[in-house]
């Protein structure tokens, strides 16, 4: 039994076929057939037959599967089609982007807070901190020295 990457509803790229290049949503997917169906991908023309007299004989236009190779699936979050890896969250197995974003709907939250407290605080923040205190700084320096200045000009004036 083969494990599939692709899961019902997500959205993904078709990348190889008659419809490549294609973006839609798996309708179905079939983990012993490594096949999936997806919608308006693969649409197939079907011979229904009258069996009565009250019916109509028709054709039917309907959706085959494909491989599951021949699609990508796309992130929700930066929209780009990705492979997926796992990470394990509260015990349970997480299909990632490479954003960082989850793919499955039920851990979204969760990620995000296992990323936040993975990362380390980056540097960059303090220093934008410190160059608004400098500047703060100045400015007060610069308010102190301009009343010496005056009182400067004052004696100046008075001499």
């Amino acid at each position: 039994m083969s494990n599939l990457k692709v899961k019902k509803g997500d959205t993904v790229l078709v990348i190889a076929g008659k419809d490549k290049g294609k973006k839609a949503k798996v309708l179905a997917v079939s983990p012993l057939k490594n096949r999936v169906i997806v919608e308006g991908v693969n649409v197939v023309s079907k011979c229904k037959k009258a069996r009565s007299a009250q019916e109509k004989s028709e054709i039917i236009k309907k959706e085959a599967g494909i491989d599951a190779s021949n699609v990508m699936v796309v992130c929700p979050k930066c929209g780009k089609p990705t492979r997926v890896s796992h990470q394990i969250i509260d015990g349970k197995k997480v299909r990632v982007c490479k954003c960082g974003a989850s793919l499955d709907k039920e851990f979204v939250k969760e990620v995000k807070k296992a990323s936040k407290t993975d990362k380390t605080p980056k540097p960059e923040p303090a220093v934008k901190e410190t160059k608004k205190k400098a500047t703060k700084t100045t400015k007060v320096a610069k308010k102190e020295e301009k009343p010496a200045k005056k009182s400067t000009k004052k004696t100046k004036e008075s001499k």
